[in-house]
């Protein structure tokens, strides 16, 4: 007898929540939930299973509410709003709802914090934090077409000296070779990001900042 292929969704919970997936056993929140979607619209993009408990049991959802609490969510809490996809599907008389999260094309999305205040999250592993302040002004500059200009400063061949080494270092790493501060710090560490000298890891506690491989002086 023919092996039978595993349902979809049943598949996707194998794998687990991560980077790309978050388990959801009901939506009650629409603030709550927009973060969510701004973590996968400001990342790589995700899933959101909806009636499928932290432990990937399948509970369904308890009503048609639930998709319209998405809807408000990604409406009226996403700034500026977050487009996704959905469909429904019934395994064994349960209902689950898959929604959809493109990566985002007007970078950063915001939503409400635990306070009310709007910020920037991103999903990090299988969680969703704020984005870090580097990241914040990368995005600042390709939204705004902001100019770079390499003056050869000693903050800058400092900086240049800590890619050199290729070892992955963070701002406060940098701060301590010069006296700066943190926001010029960024600034100027995000126009390296932006000159491909660096790129940009978030961690849970750090924002690693990864050398990209230049040429030594002569």
């Amino acid at each position: 007898m023919a092996n039978l292929k595993a349902h979809p969704i049943k598949e996707l919970i194998k794998n687990g929540e991560g980077l790309h997936l978050d388990f959801k056993f009901e939506i009650s929140d629409a603030a709550k939930i927009a973060r969510s979607l701004v973590s996968f619209a400001n990342t790589d993009g995700g899933k959101l299973l909806v009636g499928v408990k932290d432990n990937g049991v399948i509970a369904g959802i308890r009503s048609e509410e639930e998709y319209y609490m998405i809807e408000n969510a990604a409406g009226r809490f996403c700034r500026p709003e977050v487009l996704f996809q959905s469909k429904e599907w019934n395994i064994h008389g349960k209902k689950v709802l898959e929604i959809f999260i493109p990566k985002g094309k007007k970078l950063p999305y915001k939503a409400p914090d635990k306070n009310g205040k709007y910020k920037a999250f991103v999903r990090v592993a299988d969680e969703n934090i704020l984005a870090c302040g580097i990241q914040i002004k990368v995005w600042n500059k390709i939204k705004y077409h902001d100019q770079i200009n390499f003056t050869n400063s000693k903050p800058e061949k400092i900086l240049l000296s800590l890619i050199r080494k290729d070892i992955p270092f963070t701002v406060d790493d940098f701060r301590k070779e010069i006296k700066i501060s943190k926001y010029n710090a960024e600034l100027l560490i995000s126009e390296f990001i932006l000159l491909k000298l660096l790129k940009i890891k978030q961690t849970t506690k750090h924002c690693l900042l990864i050398p990209v491989s230049i040429p030594a002086p002569k």
